[in-house]
């Protein structure tokens, strides 16, 4: 059974829209914290992924690294064969030692483009922006 509907007072109405427009802050507020309380949880949940993955590749690579001593071994023993075990352990030295260098001057070559690590393109933006602003040209 239905109760039957009495529409309330233009007073009540005004009280209750007030009441609304009073309570606007605090939702406000309320939606804020719910939102960086979601932030916080999704931001963490994807850095602990992330933390599993980083350890399973360091793990990888120490297993690589073990890969690669036991070849340089084999390879030192394999040419042993031909030459003697001296000679043969000083011309895979000399070879590993001709990669890394190689490898770093990559690298080095790779940290200059990437200095200063200051955002410059992103600095002359902004300073575009305040000249279009201020109505300036360059």
């Amino acid at each position: 059974m239905t109760t039957p509907r009495t529409t309330p007072s233009p007073a009540a109405e005004r009280r209750g829209l007030f009441a609304l427009i009073a309570d606007v802050p605090r939702l406000i507020g309320d939606l804020v914290r719910a939102e960086i309380a979601s932030l916080k949880a999704e931001i963490a949940g994807k850095l602990k992924a992330a933390g599993i993955g980083a350890g399973l590749l360091v793990g990888a690579g120490v297993v690589a690294f073990f890969a690669a001593l036991v070849l340089i071994a084999s390879g030192v023993l394999a040419l042993s064969l031909v030459l003697p075990p001296w000679a043969a352990a000083l011309i895979i030295g000399l070879v590993l030692l001709i990669i890394a260098g190689v490898v770093a001057a990559a690298g080095i070559r790779s940290l200059k483009r990437g200095m200063p690590p200051t955002p410059t393109d992103t600095i002359e933006s902004v300073k575009d922006d305040v000249r279009a602003v201020r109505g300036q040209r360059k």
